[in-house]
Formats: C-alpha cells, structure tokens, sequence
C-alpha cells in the first residue's frame, strides 16, 4: 500500500470515528484486544480517545494493558480522571503500576487518590473484572465471554450503556437458556441494589442480609459500574464486622490486630482500663457504705461474689443478644421497650429459679432461713436489673450515634456489680434482725 493509500485509510478511518464513534467501538470490540491495542495506537488521541471511552469497561481495561507505552501517555490524562481510575482499577497490579509510571506526577497522584478506597468500604471490597456487555450484545456473545472467564463465580452479566452507566444485570441461567441471538436488552433486569465505593463495609452487610443478594454493583456518582462485590467479599466484611465488635465490646480497638505493635496497643486499651478501674471504685464504694454490716454478718462477704457473677451472667446474656439483633438489623432504637420488657421478663423468670436454689445452697451451708431470704430476694432484684441494663445499654449507644458495641460490656459490668452489692448489702441491712434470728 502506498503512503497516499495509507493516509487515505487513515483519514476515512478517522471520518468514521468521527461521525458513528459507538458503531466503530462495537467494531472494535469484536476484535482481539491486541488488534484492538494497535487500531488505537493509529489514531490521533481525540478519536482514539472518543473510542477507547465508548468500549465497555472489562474489553477497555484488557484493551489498556496491551498499548504501547507512547500511547498510554496520551490517553490517560486525556480521559475522565474518575473513568481513567476505574479502568486502570480493573488491571493487573503490574500493568497498573507500570502505567501510573509512565503519567506526569500530578495526574498519577490524582489517579491513586480515585483508585485509592478506605478499608472499610465497599470500593475496596469490590471486584473491578465484573463482566459487562452493551444492551445490544446477543446471549451468545455473553456465552462466550463467560468461557472465557472460567475459574471465577459469576452469578450475573451487567449490561451497561456506551458511557460505563449501568442499566441492569442479566442472570447466567437466562443467558445459557435463551437462543444465541436474543439480545441482552430483552433478558436485562434491573438490579436489585448498587452502592457508590465510599459505602461503608455496615452498609455492604446490611443490603447482602436484607436484599439476599448474590453480587452487588458499586457504581460512581454518575452511575458508572466500577465493580462488584461479590459473596465472598460480604461474609469477609460480615466476619470482620463482628471480630470487631468483639473487640470493642471489652475496650479494645477494632484497628489492633494480634501482631499489632506493643505502644499502639497500650495507647488503644490503656483508657479504657482506666475507665474500669474507676467503675471498680464505684463497686467498691458502694461495698464500703455497708462495711458494719459485713462486720456484723461475715458470711455475706463470703456470698456476694455469687450475686455479682449471676447478675453479671444475666446481663452478658442479654447484652449478647441485643447486640446481635442490632447488628444483624432485626431491631432498631424504636424497638427498646419490647426489647427490654422480653428481658426484662427472662431475667424475672430465670431470677426466681436460681434465687430457689441458691436459697436452698445458702440454707443447707448457714442454716439460716434469714440469709437464705436475703440472698434470694437480691438474686431476683439484680438479675431483672442485668436483664434490663444488658438490652438498655447497646440500645442506648446505637440511639445517640456511637457504635452499640464500644465497651458495652465494661459500663454492663459496672451496672451489674454495682447494684447487686447493692441490693444484697442493702436487703442485709434492712433485715438485719432476720439474719440475727438467723
């Protein structure tokens, strides 16, 4: 071909990019990405710009990693910086390194800022190499496209417009069962839920658990598909949301990890010790306001460790399940009282029966019907005080705004200690002649 031959083409080329870019980038398409990479690298960077942001955002990212260095230089700080970040986001790291080195400094930065999401939300929970097809791709081509990526589970093809913009999702059963020739925009279903990258991981959760959801799209502010999040990535996001908890609920910090260095971890639990340290003061003060009665009656030093460890059990009980109702969302700061009263009622119930026993213990060790009274009236008094402190508490905190497991367990403690000395010391001392006639 002669150079005027090859400018000729050139030019209609270009024409036709020109005036129908969507029709030449579903030509492009059907292309390998390495013819695809070269047709691109011919063109100037306003077509081949006007191209490259028409292919879909998977064909775009395998397209991207195949371009010559000269070209990459051009296109990217060409392109839409947040559409740039999402194709970039959907190669490998290798190939994503390499190209972000090859940027000027600012635009690179800007690059890493958009691809670079906070650990705990859904852009970096997400999977970038979601499989997307235009409305007007035929169930066979999405059958093909599936083949291709064998050893990964895909429950959904999303159908996106020219643009990036999702326009819904079509279920890998309706593409295996449909004939080769219908088109995704028959089979297409709107999806169910989409989350932009800055949703929180409690966020993501909270739509797998209440939708049922299989994958979640996560989308920009413009509505362009950026990724999915996929089954695997919710129940790792779930497990991390309750080791956490699990964590905040005894004062340590969600961010400490087992190999967490030594002065970062004293910094995270240090206050919090403080903090119980003053509240075992407060137990221990309320212990001193009846110090003549103890004198006078040494065996309830010896039977208040069990109305403490009751009532501590009691309210751990509930607190546990309030804790898991609020984090699995089944109930809400509107539903304190039926809450409460159910435990309320529980703690009642189970009060009565340990107070019987423990009664029956304290009257076969003391033979003292009076000390057996006194220990079975504050076991039902701090019991029902646990039950209610334990579903309050969490409720309480998840009502003003603050995470309902940040040491639930040390203010439930304090409760519990406090006013089961109280109750049994305070009962001891009203009925002091009971314990005297013994």
């Amino acid at each position: 071909m002669t150079a005027d031959a090859r400018g000729a083409a050139r030019a209609l080329g270009e024409a036709l990019v020109g005036r129908y870019p969507d029709a030449a980038a579903r030509l492009l398409e059907g292309a390998t990405p390495e013819e695809a990479a070269r047709l691109l690298e011919a063109h100037a960077v306003p077509h081949a710009l006007a191209l490259f942001e028409r292919l879909t955002p998977e064909v775009a990212a395998e397209v991207l990693a195949r371009l010559a260095a000269d070209a990459v230089r051009r296109l990217l700080p060409a392109m839409d910086p947040a559409r740039a970040a999402a194709t970039l986001a959907r190669c490998e790291p290798d190939v994503r390194a390499r190209w972000l080195g090859l940027l000027p400094p600012a635009v690179a930065a800007e690059l890493r800022s958009l691809m670079a999401y906070d650990a705990d939300s859904a852009g970096h929970l997400m999977d970038p190499r979601a499989i997307t097809l235009r409305p007007d791709a035929t169930a066979g081509a999405a059958l093909v496209r599936l083949r291709a990526a064998r050893g990964r589970l895909i429950h959904e093809v999303f159908v996106v417009e020219p643009d990036g913009r999702l326009v819904g999702e079509v279920r890998v059963q309706d593409i295996a069962t449909a004939d080769p020739e219908d088109r995704l925009e028959r089979l297409v279903r709107p999806v169910r839920a989409q989350v932009l990258p800055v949703a929180s991981r409690e966020e993501v959760v909270d739509l797998f658990t209440e939708r049922k959801l299989a994958t979640l799209p996560v989308v920009d502010v413009e509505g362009r598909l950026l990724g999915v999040v996929r089954q695997a990535a919710f129940v790792a996001a779930a497990e991390e949301e309750a080791s956490a908890d699990i964590q905040t609920m005894v004062g340590v910090s969600a961010e400490e990890r087992a190999l967490s260095g030594v002065l970062f971890s004293v910094r995270q639990r240090l206050p919090w010790l403080e903090l119980n340290l003053a509240t075992a003061f407060l137990a221990s003060a309320v212990v001193g306001l009846f110090e003549s009665t103890i004198a006078r009656f040494t065996a309830l030093a010896v039977l208040m460790p069990i109305v403490a460890g009751q009532s501590g059990n009691t309210g751990a009980q509930a607190l546990a399940v309030t804790m898991r109702g609020l984090s699995l969302r089944e109930i809400r700061s509107r539903h304190w009282f039926a809450v409460t009263s159910k435990e309320v009622r529980v703690a009642f119930l189970n009060g009565l029966a340990i107070a019987l026993t423990t009664s029956a213990g304290v009257w076969v060790w003391s033979r003292s019907s009076g000390l057996a009274f006194v220990i079975g009236l504050s076991m039902v008094i701090s019991m029902v005080a646990a039950g209610l402190a334990g579903a309050t508490i969490p409720i309480a905190l998840a009502a003003l705004g603050r995470d309902p497991a940040q040491s639930s367990s040390i203010f439930l403690t304090t409760v519990t200690d406090v006013v089961g000395f109280l109750s049994f010391l305070g009962i001891a001392t009203l009925l002091a002649g009971l314990l005297a006639a013994g």
